[in-house]
């Protein structure tokens, strides 16, 4: 696997090494001992899957708030999503900045999200769903959020005539200025 820093602490794109031949391909999508040669150690608990019906449905920007904060290891296996990820460490370098990535069910990338990190994606396709392992349990109660179009943030998600969004996801504050 190829790991590619995003420019957020401990955030990578990640990018298989298919071995091709007549049949198609093989490759690893998840080796415990190549994430730790890259820095990341996460122990996967819960595997997800979320099916987006329609082109535009923005789901996001969540979080878990500790002790239930969650890694997150996320990729496309239908369709396309513009998969964001921010930084809301206080301590980090990256405090408050984000990464945005296009996953494709082509492409077969896959992105790493640390604790401590709201991550949400939009759908550029109908019909698409994305896989995603987690590092803790959902707790409802450590549930947290912020708003995706965020002044604070500047996040430049793709143009869309218009975006799907839930209730919940409508209602999530600002950040806090600092």
């Amino acid at each position: 696997m190829k790991f590619t820093k995003t420019g957020l602490d401990g955030a990578f794109v990640i990018e298989i090494e298919p071995r091709l031949d007549e049949r198609g391909f093989f490759a690893r999508a998840w080796c415990r001992r190549e994430f730790e040669e890259a820095g990341i150690r996460s122990s996967f608990v819960q595997a997800n899957l979320a099916a987006s019906n329609r082109k535009g449905t923005l789901r996001g920007l969540h979080y878990q708030m500790p002790p239930h904060a969650e890694a997150k290891l996320l990729r496309c296996i239908r369709g396309a999503v513009f998969d964001v990820m921010v930084d809301l460490r206080r301590a980090s370098p990256t405090f408050r900045q984000w990464a945005g990535v296009e996953l494709t069910a082509d492409n077969h990338k896959m992105v790493y999200i640390p604790e401590g990190f709201a991550h949400g994606y939009l759908s550029l396709e109908d019909d698409t769903e994305v896989l995603y392992y987690v590092s803790a349990f959902y707790a409802p109660d450590a549930e947290g959020g912020c708003r995706w179009d965020d002044p604070a943030l500047g996040i430049q998600w793709p143009r869309l005539s218009s975006y799907i969004l839930s209730e919940k996801d409508r209602q999530w504050p600002p950040l806090e200025t600092p």
